[in-house]
């Protein structure tokens, strides 16, 4: 009874995790609007879509392994396909030096890193070792990808500001990591279940985080980036227009630098 009870737990929090996961993996549709829309992805990185797709296809391979793992093999499936098609979209609208670069990632991080780690694990290591090998690799992914928002948490911490770290998507992580705690928990998965725990502890930190500095005052240190006096092609100089130049946030977030509002006034010669 007891056994047909944890069955039944892991087929709920499995269950509950595919879906959540789903909605996670469909969190960057508006970042992907924008770029169908700009017909360009400047501004963004591919990386974050290539170290989804690498994560998802490792747990796959070891879902394969493990055998009946199919709330594993479901959601990992799924994750494959929405970000490769996210990867073909970056590379569609990116500029050349991006889509060089994301290329060459795609081939050697996603295909060449998943081919090492298949021929490892079946030439090198035998029987039930091959799937212990294959699920520390998974946990150690898994860990390294729970901690990339440590960078996002420290840019909250010193701006003060919750602006590149929403409520919802944190919210959602969490309970995401929460539900594939558990049934990496009851299934005795110990390879999905530690990596989890991390998972839950960031994504509460971040979400207390949110609470803390959600109302607190911006404060944003701007700079005047090359000041430019132009009168329509000819050199600045006494009684010359001063034309309106652009502000820039002096932080920049994904290598993109914010462009704000045009708000240096115009200075009209005294003799007018």
């Amino acid at each position: 009874m007891a056994a047909l009870s944890f069955e039944l737990l892991a087929f709920i929090f499995g269950l509950l995790g595919n879906i959540i996961s789903f909605l996670v993996f469909l969190a960057p549709l508006p970042t992907f609007y924008q770029i169908w829309k700009k017909k360009s992805s400047d501004g963004f990185q591919s990386i974050p879509y290539s170290v989804a797709l690498f994560s998802a296809a490792l747990l796959l391979y070891y879902a394969f392994l493990k055998t009946n793992a199919y709330m594993i093999v479901s959601i990992n499936g799924i994750g494959c396909v929405i970000e490769s098609i996210y990867l073909f979209l970056y590379v569609l609208y990116a500029s050349k030096k991006s889509r060089a670069f994301t290329i060459g990632l795609i081939l050697i991080f996603n295909a060449g890193g998943i081919v090492v780690i298949m021929l490892f694990s079946l030439l090198l290591v035998e029987g039930p070792d091959r799937v212990a090998v294959v699920g520390w690799i998974c946990a150690v992914i898994n860990i390294a990808v729970f901690a990339a928002p440590l960078s996002i948490m420290k840019q909250v911490i010193q701006t003060k500001s919750v602006e590149f770290m929403p409520f919802t998507l944190s919210f959602f992580l969490t309970l995401c990591a929460t539900m594939w705690f558990f049934y990496g928990f009851f299934v005795k998965d110990y390879y999905i279940a530690l990596p989890n725990v991390l998972g839950f502890l960031l994504g509460f930190a971040q979400m207390m985080l949110y609470c803390v500095f959600k109302n607190a005052t911006k404060e944003g240190n701007y700079e005047i980036d090359d000041l430019k006096v132009q009168n329509k092609g000819q050199p600045a100089g006494e009684g010359k227009l001063y034309t309106p130049t652009k502000i820039y946030k002096a932080d920049s977030i994904n290598g993109k630098e914010m462009e704000l509002q045009q708000i240096v006034v115009s200075k009209t010669p005294d003799n007018i």
